[in-house]
């Protein structure tokens, strides 16, 4: 599917033949193409056909913006499968949850397609004597996104949606691990009509990163990976007083209360640790299993974990596998260690792996895991779920509260009191009551709480608007000629 994939720049192809880095299919373990990486000049241009196209963008009616996504939705609609496809030859995800990618983002898209609305200001006249006041959001300029290898559909789907609906310009810098998916959209942004320089990508590692956090044209920069480089673009960013969102990582903790549904919960712990191999930020990697229904809840867990498939993510399979040969290993390394920690290898997926040249690993089950562990405390990004057992829910929301991360947490009861209260009490951005991957609907806003989350706005929803706009008031008056006169005061508005 890769082959080689070149940059998008002011609406065409771009290959310089300079230096390249290879794109596997992880199902395979073989290289299927090359990426070309940008050199400084390369983002300066993409950066320079943004900036130039902001006039037009800008000055385009909100009405036509709104038509023309319309337009984009209709496209990438009809040609999601297509999307998806690219997303599982790179990633190695199954068909099926890349096609579902492909549609949270698009959900987003269709928000953006009420932009009319959702960019209305305010208006109140006669606010003093002959005065009116009104607010306005207006575009900041040239935005740019950095974008990780677990989602490469739909997380750049969230950000590019709100920047461009709002009247901005973008350049994206996708994961150069499976770039083919957002080299495509770009294609398909110029089939429903966006003008060439409004949307561009660049790829590379570090330095194109570098040259987009610092570049002086650049207003504005999402970030979405782990939390060390979420902290270093933040920082980077916000040190030259431009805006940023650097979403980071998790350790997503799912609490069982004892007067749960045993099944209902093992399903969840079990499709959301081990979906998309536990490559999501919003996995569940601790299952904490409060007083007594620790054993049942292992059980129920491990008897579910053999019926999982595994093997190209294109056939008809569970799991497909991780993204690179030294991931695995390194997810590995977890279960290996697990046992001198002092926890419990319930299954050992490095066992029952299949045999083959892909990246695969199978599910591995940890019992008795503790903070302090490394299986606990790392962000795993794998196909291992972690099992700690505490006595008391209090115990269950404190473990969660003084761990750094807060992105998402679940909770699996029938008691309505508890459920409301952890909802309450939780340290954590997004919340699930029974939903083990409590991702919000498009009318809302993704995004974490502690070490989860550098900035101050989520993305997409009524935050991802605001990020991507400025707020301006406007104080008018019409007086008579003759109603003019020096005033050194302050102002009153009465």
């Amino acid at each position: 599917m890769s082959d080689h994939i070149g940059h998008w720049i002011a609406g065409r192809t771009v290959v310089n033949g300079g230096e390249t880095g290879p794109v596997f299919n992880p199902a395979t373990g073989r290289q299927s193409g090359c990426v070309e990486f940008a050199t400084v000049s390369e983002v300066d241009r993409a950066v320079q056909a943004a900036k130039d196209a902001f006039p037009g963008w800008r000055g385009m009616s909100v009405a036509r913006r709104a038509e023309l996504f319309f337009d984009i939705r209709e496209v990438f609609l009809r040609r999601r499968e297509e999307i998806a496809r690219r997303v599982t030859a790179e990633h190695g995800k199954t068909l099926t949850d890349a096609l579902a990618e492909v549609v949270r983002g698009l959900e987003v898209i269709e928000y953006c397609c009420g932009i009319p609305e959702l960019l209305k200001g305010e208006y109140a006249e006669q606010v003093s004597t002959g005065v009116d006041v009104h607010s306005v959001r207006q575009p900041l300029g040239v935005c740019a996104g950095i974008t990780p290898f677990n989602f490469p559909a739909m997380v750049p789907m969230w950000m590019w949606a709100p920047a461009l609906a709002t009247g901005n310009t973008f350049v994206l810098k996708p994961s150069e691990k499976d770039p083919s998916a957002p080299a495509f959209m770009a294609e398909l942004l110029r089939e429903a009509g966006v003008p060439d320089g409004v949307f561009n990508v660049v790829h590379g590692d570090r330095e194109a990163v570098d040259v987009l956090l610092r570049h002086r044209d650049v207003a504005a920069v999402s970030f979405v990976g782990s939390t060390p480089v979420a902290r270093y673009v933040y920082e980077t960013v916000t040190l030259q007083g431009k805006r940023c969102q650097a979403l980071g990582g998790a350790k997503n903790h799912m609490i069982v209360l004892p007067d749960a549904d045993i099944d209902m919960a093992a399903d969840a712990a079990v499709s959301a640790g081990y979906g998309s191999a536990g490559e999501r930020c919003m996995a569940v990697s601790v299952v904490v299993a409060v007083g007594g229904v620790g054993d049942a809840l292992v059980d129920a867990i491990r008897q579910r974990i053999p019926k999982l498939t595994m093997g190209n993510g294109a056939e008809q399979v569970d799991m497909g596998p991780l993204i690179s040969r030294d991931h695995r290993a390194r997810v590995a390394e977890y279960v290996e260690r697990a046992p001198a920690e002092g926890a419990t290898v319930v299954l050992d997926g490095r066992s029952s792996t299949p045999g083959t040249d892909g990246f695969f690993l199978a599910p591995s089950l940890l019992d008795e895991v503790k903070p302090g562990m490394r299986a606990y405390d790392d962000e795993i990004f794998g196909p291992v779920l972690s099992v700690t057992r505490v006595g008391t829910f209090e115990q269950a929301v404190r473990l969660v509260n003084d761990n750094p991360y807060g992105n998402g947490t679940a909770i699996f009861t029938r008691d309505g009191g508890a459920a409301r209260r952890f909802a309450q009490d939780v340290q954590a951005g997004m919340v699930g009551i029974n939903v083990p991957i409590p991702v919000p609907a498009a009318q809302f806003s993704f995004g974490g709480w502690k070490n989860s989350l550098f900035g101050d706005t989520h993305i997409y929803g009524r935050e991802g608007i605001k990020f991507y706009t400025h707020g301006k008031v406007i104080t008018s008056r019409w007086p008579e000629p003759s109603s003019s006169k020096v005033d050194l005061g302050f102002p009153e508005t009465r």
